[in-house]
């Protein structure tokens, strides 16, 4: 079973010629960044009307759920639209067990590939390189529907990059939030400045010539053992000279690395800050629901709307429901302090991770230890509360309808009786 021609249509893989020369012909004549583009008819002929220019290679699957990132209480429909355009969202290419290594042994395995002739993609350009530092016409030239008239790139005004793409994601037609790679784009290229300007502030210190030598002098072989013991996850410490050398060249990385959001070392020093907090311290509401091939075409169309309305809602529930900088306490108590980190599973929708701090609670040995004293108020009230919090919930109706289908059921499949005579 191959796609057929309706998904073609549905999928944003074509490219259609009369579409290519009719946007060319009116950028020719209004984008004075390609006023000098010259139109091939003989390239433009080699793209087919109603099929993809590459081959599609198809895999028969029995669901399209990430098997991982499926919860026990999952029922196992497929997630997507049901009819329309199907938007494509694409992702880094990372392994699945990559999620649960440490920093030091991603770097490790990126270590050991390179210094065992591992493979990498190059990206092809063309002889001179567009810069990414004070090039107004970069993005109107990258993004020409965007930009259509060759004007308002970043860096013309006088806003900051950070402030003129968040200006441009808020702008009134969402032509910014729903574009496909735009927001990619822009927040990539802010990963790459930070990353370089934290090499730069590291190497701009007095001992840059220190960091060189260690670079240059790193033992190969020392290197590529700690690498191979932190791929296999064993807990590795620094003993000899060579291995603390080594070290020393993975925090010169930590320095960079630190400064790009997103990145493994900035998850280190999330996780360092949280450290550091543990040591320190008459109208009825009847919502429309949305169907489910609603809200995935919408966050799919607009990720950026999505990700504001989660916002909204994560201050909201921070606020009201935990109780932080309100005039009560929240639901488990009086709030000193939390923190709280946003991921995103590959289907564009947020979740929140959160660590909550309890004013004047039990610590963990304090809590342990009333838990295990049978005699403890701690430990009679912790029961009740559970057996009043526990209860359970058929997925295919009430439990008066399940009794009824089960009774059913039963009637069917029982088995005749049969008198026999002696």
């Amino acid at each position: 079973m191959i796609p057929t021609d309706e998904d073609y249509q549905r999928a944003p893989v074509l490219v259609r010629r009369r579409a290519v020369r009719d946007a060319l012909e009116w950028l020719i004549l209004n984008h004075f960044d390609y006023s000098d583009v010259a139109i091939s008819d003989e390239n433009l002929s080699k793209y087919p009307e109603d099929s993809p220019p590459v081959s599609v290679v198809y895999k028969q699957s029995d669901t399209n759920k990430i098997a991982e990132a499926m919860s026990v209480h999952d029922n196992g429909d497929e997630e997507g639209i049901d009819s329309g355009e199907v938007p494509f969202i694409v992702h880094g290419l990372m392994g699945d067990q990559l999620g649960t290594k440490s920093v030091e042994s991603l770097k490790g395995i990126a270590l050991k590939h390179w210094n065992s002739g591992g493979k990498a993609l190059r990206v092809g350009h063309s002889g001179k390189m567009e810069s990414i530092y004070n090039n107004p016409d970069l993005y109107p030239q990258m993004f020409p529907w965007l930009f259509p008239y060759g004007l308002g790139g970043i860096g013309s005004t006088s806003l900051s990059d950070s402030a003129h793409k968040k200006q441009l994601l808020m702008y009134h037609d969402k032509r910014f939030q729903k574009d496909l790679a735009f927001p990619f784009a822009a927040f990539s290229h802010q990963q790459v400045k930070a990353s370089a300007t934290g090499g730069y502030l590291l190497a701009d210190k007095a001992n840059f010539q220190e960091i060189t030598d260690r670079l240059l002098d790193v033992d190969q072989n020392v290197l590529a053992d700690i690498a191979k013991r932190m791929e296999r996850g064993d807990v590795v410490k620094p003993e000899t000279e060579e291995e603390k050398r080594c070290f020393q060249v993975i925090r010169d990385l930590d320095h960079v690395g630190g400064k790009v959001n997103g990145s493994v070392t900035s998850k280190k020093f999330m996780r360092n800050e949280i450290w550091s907090l543990v040591a320190n311290q008459d109208e009825k509401f009847k919502p429309i629901l949305r169907t489910d091939d609603q809200r995935f075409r919408l966050i799919a169309q607009n990720p950026v709307a999505a990700a504001r309305f989660f916002d909204f809602m994560v201050k909201l529930f921070i606020k009201h429901v935990l109780g932080f900088g309100s005039d009560h306490p929240g639901l488990y108590g009086e709030t000193s302090a939390y923190y709280g980190t946003v991921e995103q599973q590959g289907r564009l929708t947020l979740h929140l991770h959160l660590l909550l701090w309890i004013r004047n609670g039990l610590t963990p040995d304090e809590a342990r230890k009333a838990i295990m004293d049978p005699t403890s108020p701690f430990q009679r009230e912790l029961v009740q509360y559970l057996e009043a919090v526990h209860q359970g919930e058929f997925t295919t109706g009430t439990l008066d309808e399940v009794r009824e289908a089960v009774s059913a059921a039963s009637q069917k499949n029982a088995l005749p009786v049969i008198a026999v005579k002696n």
